[in-house]
């Protein structure tokens, strides 16, 4: 009883922490700030979280569940779905900014995220792979393998995420995607012009 009651309140924490991100990005998501949303002393809230990077990387975990919950997994998924979780994250910078900054930090030695994004990669290379291969088969046009080419799909959409960050209006993250898709559909003659994507990504309104 007295578990399930601590980890309802760290579920409550969690969401209160995406709140304050929604509300204020990364710099202003303090634990003062997230305690007071739920009702804790900030030494209260330090018993469940001692960390504000502990935290937060909780409330990117609960961002995984929840962008995968449709599907279970991102092995359910499909390249345009993924398309649609980019146009997504464009309405959402303040927890794609918690994201990198903690990305950025955790490649430090002992930094307390540097666990859960290296296991993270290791899932959604692997992840990215299924969906590779569920569209294109064992092969791309380019001839990659999906293996292959997931590490360099991941990359482009975190990378993009730090592109779209530092200059929003010079970097239009949804449409670059969409345009990398066109690459890796180069060739195929979906489109009648040596490419196609999936869906109709003629039309970049993501509509």
């Amino acid at each position: 009883m007295v578990r399930a009651r601590s980890e309802e309140r760290r579920a409550d924490i969690v969401r209160a922490a995406l709140e304050v991100i929604a509300e204020r990005g990364y710099r202003g998501a303090s634990l003062g700030a997230v305690a007071e949303r739920v009702g804790l002393t900030q030494q209260g809230l330090l018993h469940y979280f001692p960390t504000k990077e502990t935290l937060l990387v909780a409330v990117l975990a609960e961002r995984d569940k929840w962008d995968t919950s449709g599907a279970g997994s991102r092995e359910g998924w499909r390249l345009d779905l993924i398309d649609s979780l980019v146009e997504y994250n464009a309405m959402r910078p303040g927890i794609v900014q918690t994201f990198s900054a903690l990305l950025g930090e955790s490649v430090t030695e002992d930094h307390p995220a540097r666990r859960f994004f290296t296991e993270r990669y290791t899932q959604v290379r692997t992840e990215m792979a299924t969906v590779l291969r569920l569209e294109f088969g064992e092969r791309l046009p380019s001839g990659l393998t999906p293996e292959r080419a997931a590490p360099i799909l991941t990359a482009v959409m975190d990378g993009l995420q730090y592109q779209w960050l530092l200059d929003p209006a010079a970097v239009d993250m949804p449409a670059a995607f969409r345009d990398f898709l066109r690459l890796l559909y180069g060739g195929d003659g979906r489109d009648g012009e040596g490419g196609g994507a999936p869906g109709d990504l003629g039309d970049t309104s993501g509509k």
